[in-house]
Protein backbone atom coordinates (compact mmCIF):
# COMPACT_ATOMS: atom_id res chain seq x y z
CA UNK A 1 0.00 0.00 0.00
CA UNK A 2 1.09 3.73 -0.59
CA UNK A 3 0.80 5.80 2.02
CA UNK A 4 3.94 8.52 1.28
CA UNK A 5 4.70 9.98 -2.03
CA UNK A 6 7.64 12.66 -3.02
CA UNK A 7 6.33 14.62 -6.24
CA UNK A 8 9.20 16.65 -7.82
CA UNK A 9 8.17 19.72 -9.19
CA UNK A 10 5.79 22.00 -7.92
CA UNK A 11 4.59 23.89 -11.28
CA UNK A 12 1.34 22.62 -12.48
CA UNK A 13 1.56 18.50 -12.18
CA UNK A 14 3.42 18.93 -9.07
CA UNK A 15 0.34 20.54 -7.11
CA UNK A 16 -2.51 18.85 -8.69
CA UNK A 17 -0.80 15.50 -8.20
CA UNK A 18 -0.71 16.32 -4.62
CA UNK A 19 -4.07 17.03 -4.25
CA UNK A 20 -5.38 14.31 -6.68
CA UNK A 21 -3.07 11.73 -4.17
CA UNK A 22 -4.65 13.84 -0.64
CA UNK A 23 -8.48 12.97 -2.58
CA UNK A 24 -6.95 9.21 -2.23
CA UNK A 25 -5.93 9.65 0.77
CA UNK A 26 -2.57 9.55 0.40
CA UNK A 27 0.04 11.71 1.43
CA UNK A 28 2.74 13.81 0.09
CA UNK A 29 5.07 16.53 0.01
CA UNK A 30 6.25 18.95 -3.43
CA UNK A 31 9.85 19.77 -3.79
CA UNK A 32 10.58 22.67 -6.04
CA UNK A 33 13.60 23.56 -7.20
CA UNK A 34 13.14 26.96 -7.33
CA UNK A 35 12.12 29.59 -4.56
CA UNK A 36 8.29 31.17 -4.94
CA UNK A 37 9.88 34.20 -6.61
CA UNK A 38 9.60 31.86 -10.24
CA UNK A 39 6.12 32.44 -9.62
CA UNK A 40 6.63 34.83 -12.70
CA UNK A 41 7.92 32.55 -15.49
CA UNK A 42 6.35 32.53 -18.48
CA UNK A 43 3.32 34.35 -20.83
CA UNK A 44 -0.44 32.92 -20.78
CA UNK A 45 -1.75 28.96 -21.90
CA UNK A 46 -4.84 28.19 -22.62
CA UNK A 47 -6.86 25.32 -20.46
CA UNK A 48 -9.15 22.87 -22.76
CA UNK A 49 -12.06 21.52 -21.59
CA UNK A 50 -10.45 17.98 -20.64
CA UNK A 51 -7.96 19.52 -18.50
CA UNK A 52 -10.56 21.78 -16.70
CA UNK A 53 -12.94 18.43 -16.93
CA UNK A 54 -9.95 16.40 -14.82
CA UNK A 55 -9.74 19.51 -12.07
CA UNK A 56 -13.58 19.62 -11.59
CA UNK A 57 -12.56 15.74 -10.36
CA UNK A 58 -10.65 17.57 -7.62
CA UNK A 59 -13.68 20.24 -7.11
CA UNK A 60 -10.29 23.13 -8.50
CA UNK A 61 -12.27 24.34 -12.04
CA UNK A 62 -14.03 27.23 -11.06
CA UNK A 63 -11.42 28.43 -8.69
CA UNK A 64 -8.91 27.62 -11.92
CA UNK A 65 -11.47 29.16 -14.63
CA UNK A 66 -12.14 32.69 -12.23
CA UNK A 67 -8.66 33.82 -13.45
CA UNK A 68 -8.65 33.73 -16.73
CA UNK A 69 -11.46 34.29 -19.06
CA UNK A 70 -13.37 32.09 -21.88
CA UNK A 71 -11.74 31.65 -25.08
CA UNK A 72 -13.49 28.62 -27.34
CA UNK A 73 -13.33 30.45 -30.61
CA UNK A 74 -10.29 30.24 -33.25
CA UNK A 75 -10.14 32.23 -36.07
CA UNK A 76 -6.68 30.91 -38.78
CA UNK A 77 -6.01 33.90 -41.27
CA UNK A 78 -3.85 35.07 -43.50
CA UNK A 79 -1.85 37.99 -43.39
CA UNK A 80 -3.35 40.43 -44.66
CA UNK A 81 -7.27 39.34 -43.37
CA UNK A 82 -8.18 36.15 -45.89
CA UNK A 83 -9.99 34.13 -43.63
CA UNK A 84 -8.76 30.27 -43.42
CA UNK A 85 -10.93 28.50 -41.34
CA UNK A 86 -13.01 29.00 -38.03
CA UNK A 87 -13.33 26.10 -35.15
CA UNK A 88 -14.23 25.58 -31.56
CA UNK A 89 -12.60 23.81 -29.25
CA UNK A 90 -15.42 23.75 -26.56
CA UNK A 91 -15.89 19.95 -27.58
CA UNK A 92 -19.28 18.06 -27.94
CA UNK A 93 -20.23 16.52 -24.27
CA UNK A 94 -23.01 18.54 -22.80
CA UNK A 95 -21.05 19.10 -19.44
CA UNK A 96 -18.20 20.27 -21.35
CA UNK A 97 -16.78 23.64 -19.14
CA UNK A 98 -15.78 26.15 -20.99
CA UNK A 99 -12.02 26.48 -22.74
CA UNK A 100 -9.87 29.72 -20.92
CA UNK A 101 -6.88 31.80 -21.48
CA UNK A 102 -4.91 32.79 -18.31
CA UNK A 103 -1.30 34.09 -17.18
CA UNK A 104 0.72 30.99 -16.36
CA UNK A 105 1.96 32.60 -13.06
CA UNK A 106 -1.81 33.38 -12.39
CA UNK A 107 -2.16 29.55 -12.47
CA UNK A 108 1.08 28.54 -10.54
CA UNK A 109 0.48 30.56 -7.85
CA UNK A 110 -3.65 29.45 -7.82
CA UNK A 111 -2.72 25.57 -7.50
CA UNK A 112 0.18 26.14 -5.29
CA UNK A 113 -1.87 27.99 -2.78
CA UNK A 114 -5.03 25.95 -2.63
CA UNK A 115 -2.98 22.77 -2.34
CA UNK A 116 -1.18 24.38 0.29
CA UNK A 117 -4.80 25.44 2.31
CA UNK A 118 -5.53 21.98 1.79
CA UNK A 119 -2.66 20.60 3.96
CA UNK A 120 0.25 19.69 1.06
CA UNK A 121 3.58 20.66 2.12
CA UNK A 122 5.82 22.61 -0.52
CA UNK A 123 9.64 22.44 0.44
CA UNK A 124 11.31 24.88 -2.66
CA UNK A 125 15.09 25.32 -2.96
CA UNK A 126 15.35 21.71 -3.36
CA UNK A 127 16.87 20.92 -6.14
CA UNK A 128 16.78 16.61 -6.89
CA UNK A 129 20.29 15.05 -7.76
CA UNK A 130 19.91 11.39 -7.03
CA UNK A 131 17.27 9.05 -5.66
CA UNK A 132 17.38 5.54 -5.19
CA UNK A 133 14.87 2.32 -3.91
CA UNK A 134 16.22 0.66 -0.78
CA UNK A 135 14.07 -1.54 1.32
CA UNK A 136 10.79 -0.78 -0.12
CA UNK A 137 11.37 2.80 0.24
CA UNK A 138 12.48 5.47 -2.58
CA UNK A 139 15.34 7.87 -1.26
CA UNK A 140 15.62 10.99 -2.56
CA UNK A 141 18.93 13.25 -2.74
CA UNK A 142 18.49 17.38 -3.07
CA UNK A 143 21.73 19.84 -4.08
CA UNK A 144 21.20 21.43 -0.65
CA UNK A 145 22.77 18.03 1.10
CA UNK A 146 19.31 16.79 2.50
CA UNK A 147 17.10 13.46 1.65
CA UNK A 148 13.71 12.57 2.21
CA UNK A 149 11.92 8.98 2.11
CA UNK A 150 8.38 7.49 0.80
CA UNK A 151 7.03 4.93 -0.60
CA UNK A 152 7.24 6.14 -4.22
CA UNK A 153 8.38 8.97 -5.88
CA UNK A 154 6.62 11.40 -9.25
CA UNK A 155 8.74 13.03 -11.34
CA UNK A 156 6.69 16.06 -12.25
CA UNK A 157 9.80 18.55 -13.42
CA UNK A 158 9.20 19.18 -16.50
CA UNK A 159 10.78 19.15 -20.16
CA UNK A 160 14.46 18.66 -18.60
CA UNK A 161 13.54 15.95 -15.91
CA UNK A 162 15.95 14.49 -13.48
CA UNK A 163 13.29 11.93 -12.58
CA UNK A 164 13.61 10.95 -16.70
CA UNK A 165 17.24 10.68 -16.66
CA UNK A 166 17.62 8.86 -13.23
CA UNK A 167 14.28 6.12 -14.54
CA UNK A 168 16.49 5.75 -17.27
CA UNK A 169 19.70 6.71 -18.51
CA UNK A 170 19.62 6.54 -21.96
CA UNK A 171 16.35 8.26 -22.13
CA UNK A 172 15.90 10.83 -25.15
CA UNK A 173 16.16 14.43 -24.75
CA UNK A 174 13.53 16.51 -25.49
CA UNK A 175 13.27 17.46 -29.58
CA UNK A 176 13.90 20.95 -30.97
CA UNK A 177 11.31 22.00 -32.91
CA UNK A 178 12.84 24.95 -34.82
CA UNK A 179 10.91 28.12 -33.82
CA UNK A 180 10.79 30.12 -31.01
CA UNK A 181 7.91 32.14 -28.51
CA UNK A 182 7.59 35.03 -27.16
CA UNK A 183 4.32 37.79 -26.43
CA UNK A 184 3.21 40.22 -24.06
CA UNK A 185 0.12 42.17 -23.42
CA UNK A 186 -0.96 44.94 -25.36
CA UNK A 187 -2.88 48.02 -24.27
CA UNK A 188 -4.39 50.83 -26.14
CA UNK A 189 -4.72 49.22 -29.53
CA UNK A 190 -8.62 48.47 -30.69
CA UNK A 191 -9.03 44.98 -32.68
CA UNK A 192 -12.36 43.62 -34.60
CA UNK A 193 -11.96 40.23 -33.45
CA UNK A 194 -14.18 39.12 -30.10
CA UNK A 195 -13.39 38.44 -26.63
CA UNK A 196 -13.31 34.26 -26.64
CA UNK A 197 -11.74 34.16 -29.78
CA UNK A 198 -8.08 33.32 -30.74
CA UNK A 199 -6.43 35.34 -33.85
CA UNK A 200 -4.10 33.26 -35.18
CA UNK A 201 -2.22 34.44 -38.53
CA UNK A 202 0.25 33.19 -41.22
CA UNK A 203 2.26 36.21 -41.34
CA UNK A 204 4.82 36.07 -44.14
CA UNK A 205 7.98 35.26 -42.32
CA UNK A 206 6.76 33.90 -39.25
CA UNK A 207 3.52 33.08 -36.84
CA UNK A 208 1.28 35.52 -34.79
CA UNK A 209 -1.94 35.19 -32.80
CA UNK A 210 -3.71 37.41 -30.41
CA UNK A 211 -6.55 37.34 -28.40
CA UNK A 212 -8.37 40.51 -26.50
CA UNK A 213 -9.47 39.85 -22.92
CA UNK A 214 -12.16 41.33 -21.68
CA UNK A 215 -10.32 44.25 -19.81
CA UNK A 216 -9.28 45.69 -23.39
CA UNK A 217 -5.71 44.41 -23.24
CA UNK A 218 -4.38 42.03 -26.56
CA UNK A 219 -2.60 39.12 -25.27
CA UNK A 220 -0.64 38.40 -27.65
CA UNK A 221 2.45 35.63 -29.08
CA UNK A 222 4.94 35.87 -31.90
CA UNK A 223 6.84 32.32 -33.20
CA UNK A 224 9.91 33.57 -34.88
CA UNK A 225 11.39 30.61 -36.80
CA UNK A 226 14.86 29.79 -35.78
CA UNK A 227 16.58 26.64 -37.82
CA UNK A 228 19.27 25.89 -34.96
CA UNK A 229 19.00 25.95 -31.68
CA UNK A 230 19.99 28.70 -29.88
CA UNK A 231 21.54 28.06 -26.01
CA UNK A 232 19.61 30.51 -23.18
CA UNK A 233 22.78 32.81 -22.77
CA UNK A 234 22.45 33.45 -26.36
CA UNK A 235 18.48 34.49 -26.26
CA UNK A 236 18.97 36.11 -23.00
CA UNK A 237 21.22 37.95 -24.52
CA UNK A 238 19.29 39.72 -26.91
CA UNK A 239 17.16 41.44 -24.29
CA UNK A 240 13.64 42.68 -24.82
CA UNK A 241 13.89 45.49 -26.54
CA UNK A 242 16.41 43.41 -29.34
CA UNK A 243 13.58 41.13 -29.53
CA UNK A 244 11.24 43.98 -30.05
CA UNK A 245 13.16 45.29 -32.78
CA UNK A 246 13.26 42.00 -34.60
CA UNK A 247 10.02 41.53 -34.54
CA UNK A 248 8.75 44.69 -35.92
CA UNK A 249 11.57 43.51 -38.52
CA UNK A 250 10.12 40.49 -39.18
CA UNK A 251 6.49 41.45 -39.11
CA UNK A 252 6.83 44.57 -41.28
CA UNK A 253 5.12 43.17 -44.65
CA UNK A 254 2.24 41.70 -42.82
CA UNK A 255 -0.60 43.57 -40.84
CA UNK A 256 0.30 46.66 -39.47
CA UNK A 257 -1.87 46.00 -36.85
CA UNK A 258 1.32 43.29 -35.56
CA UNK A 259 3.02 45.73 -35.16
CA UNK A 260 0.94 48.25 -33.62
CA UNK A 261 0.42 45.48 -30.48
CA UNK A 262 4.25 44.85 -30.76
CA UNK A 263 5.27 48.64 -30.18
CA UNK A 264 2.03 48.63 -27.71
CA UNK A 265 3.57 46.58 -25.33
CA UNK A 266 5.81 47.48 -22.96
CA UNK A 267 7.82 44.32 -22.05
CA UNK A 268 8.53 41.79 -24.47
CA UNK A 269 8.35 38.47 -22.60
CA UNK A 270 11.77 36.75 -22.72
CA UNK A 271 12.13 34.47 -26.08
CA UNK A 272 12.23 30.98 -25.16
CA UNK A 273 12.62 27.56 -27.71
CA UNK A 274 9.95 25.05 -28.72
CA UNK A 275 10.86 21.39 -27.86
CA UNK A 276 8.51 18.64 -27.63
CA UNK A 277 9.02 14.67 -26.11
CA UNK A 278 7.70 12.42 -28.60
CA UNK A 279 8.27 9.08 -26.89
CA UNK A 280 9.53 8.20 -23.52
CA UNK A 281 10.23 3.97 -23.97
CA UNK A 282 10.45 4.16 -19.64
CA UNK A 283 7.76 6.13 -17.52
CA UNK A 284 8.76 3.98 -14.28
CA UNK A 285 11.16 1.76 -12.31
CA UNK A 286 11.77 0.65 -8.94
CA UNK A 287 8.71 3.33 -7.72
CA UNK A 288 9.87 6.08 -9.83
CA UNK A 289 7.40 7.39 -12.16
CA UNK A 290 7.28 10.57 -14.31
CA UNK A 291 4.03 12.72 -15.49
CA UNK A 292 3.25 15.73 -17.43
CA UNK A 293 5.95 17.11 -19.53
CA UNK A 294 8.53 14.80 -18.08
CA UNK A 295 6.69 11.63 -19.61
CA UNK A 296 5.44 13.73 -22.77
CA UNK A 297 6.29 17.42 -23.48
CA UNK A 298 4.31 18.61 -26.41
CA UNK A 299 4.53 21.74 -28.72
CA UNK A 300 2.52 24.70 -27.56
CA UNK A 301 0.41 24.01 -30.65
CA UNK A 302 -1.67 21.79 -29.17
CA UNK A 303 -2.81 24.25 -26.85
CA UNK A 304 -2.59 20.83 -24.11
CA UNK A 305 0.50 20.86 -21.77
CA UNK A 306 -1.18 21.91 -18.78
CA UNK A 307 -4.24 20.23 -19.66
CA UNK A 308 -2.66 16.58 -20.11
CA UNK A 309 -0.85 17.27 -16.82
CA UNK A 310 -4.08 17.62 -15.06
CA UNK A 311 -5.12 14.64 -16.58
CA UNK A 312 -2.08 12.77 -15.48
CA UNK A 313 -2.80 13.93 -12.09
CA UNK A 314 -6.17 12.26 -11.64
CA UNK A 315 -5.28 9.20 -13.12
CA UNK A 316 -2.12 8.83 -11.59
CA UNK A 317 -3.93 9.07 -7.94
CA UNK A 318 -6.66 6.70 -9.06
CA UNK A 319 -4.21 4.13 -9.58
CA UNK A 320 -1.80 4.42 -6.89
CA UNK A 321 -5.40 4.57 -4.60
CA UNK A 322 -6.87 1.26 -6.21
CA UNK A 323 -4.00 -0.71 -6.60
CA UNK A 324 -1.74 -2.67 -4.03
CA UNK A 325 1.37 -1.62 -4.73
CA UNK A 326 3.41 1.59 -6.58
CA UNK A 327 4.82 -0.52 -9.57
CA UNK A 328 1.21 -2.02 -10.50
CA UNK A 329 -0.26 1.46 -10.36
CA UNK A 330 2.82 2.87 -12.58
CA UNK A 331 2.34 0.30 -14.83
CA UNK A 332 -1.35 0.92 -14.92
CA UNK A 333 -0.78 4.49 -15.26
CA UNK A 334 1.33 4.00 -18.55
CA UNK A 335 -1.03 1.79 -20.18
CA UNK A 336 -3.99 4.81 -19.47
CA UNK A 337 -1.99 7.41 -20.86
CA UNK A 338 0.77 6.51 -23.56
CA UNK A 339 -1.38 5.97 -26.62
CA UNK A 340 -3.53 8.81 -25.83
CA UNK A 341 -0.55 11.71 -25.05
CA UNK A 342 1.89 10.53 -28.06
CA UNK A 343 -1.08 11.22 -29.62
CA UNK A 344 -1.51 14.95 -29.07
CA UNK A 345 2.64 15.27 -29.24
CA UNK A 346 2.17 14.40 -32.56
CA UNK A 347 -0.57 16.71 -33.41
CA UNK A 348 1.28 19.23 -31.78
CA UNK A 349 3.92 18.95 -34.10
CA UNK A 350 1.90 18.50 -37.03
CA UNK A 351 0.33 21.71 -35.81
CA UNK A 352 3.66 23.34 -35.28
CA UNK A 353 4.68 22.56 -38.75
CA UNK A 354 2.21 24.75 -40.62
CA UNK A 355 3.32 27.60 -38.64
CA UNK A 356 5.98 28.05 -41.77
CA UNK A 357 5.01 26.90 -44.60
CA UNK A 358 6.83 29.27 -46.79
CA UNK A 359 6.09 31.03 -49.48
CA UNK A 360 4.24 28.14 -51.91
CA UNK A 361 2.87 27.27 -48.75
CA UNK A 362 0.74 30.49 -48.03
CA UNK A 363 -0.19 29.91 -51.25
CA UNK A 364 -1.29 27.04 -51.19
CA UNK A 365 -2.97 27.00 -48.01
CA UNK A 366 -6.69 28.79 -49.07
CA UNK A 367 -6.52 25.78 -51.25
CA UNK A 368 -5.85 23.33 -49.03
CA UNK A 369 -8.47 24.39 -46.00
CA UNK A 370 -11.02 24.47 -48.94
CA UNK A 371 -10.79 21.45 -50.18
CA UNK A 372 -9.31 19.46 -46.98
CA UNK A 373 -12.26 18.74 -44.09
CA UNK A 374 -12.44 20.96 -40.86
CA UNK A 375 -9.96 18.80 -38.30
CA UNK A 376 -12.23 16.58 -35.74
CA UNK A 377 -10.52 17.31 -32.37
CA UNK A 378 -13.06 16.52 -30.52
CA UNK A 379 -11.50 13.18 -29.08
CA UNK A 380 -8.67 15.53 -27.55
CA UNK A 381 -11.38 17.99 -26.01
CA UNK A 382 -14.20 15.59 -24.72
CA UNK A 383 -11.70 13.17 -22.30
CA UNK A 384 -13.12 12.42 -19.01
CA UNK A 385 -11.06 11.18 -16.40
CA UNK A 386 -11.99 8.10 -14.49
CA UNK A 387 -11.93 8.80 -10.53
CA UNK A 388 -15.18 6.65 -8.50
Amino acid sequence: MTSTVLIIGGGIAGPVTAMALREAGIDSTVFEAYQRKADGVGAFLGLAPNGLRALRTLGLDELVQAEGFASPGIRLALSGGRRLMDFSMAGTRPDAPMPITLKRADLYRTLREEAERRGVRFEYGKRLVDAETRDGKVIARFDDGSTAEGDALVGADGLRSRVRELIDANAPAPRYVPYLNTGGYAEGVPVDTPVGTAQMIFGKRAFFGYTPSPDGTVWWFANPPQRGELDPDSLAAIGPEGWRKRLLDLFADDDPLINDLIRATSAIAPCWSTHDVPKVPTWHRDRMVIIGDAAHATAPSAGQGASLAMEDAVELARCLRDLPDADRAFAAFESLRRTRVERIVAQGKRNGDQKAPGVLGRLLLPLVFRLLPKPDLNWMYDYQPEWA
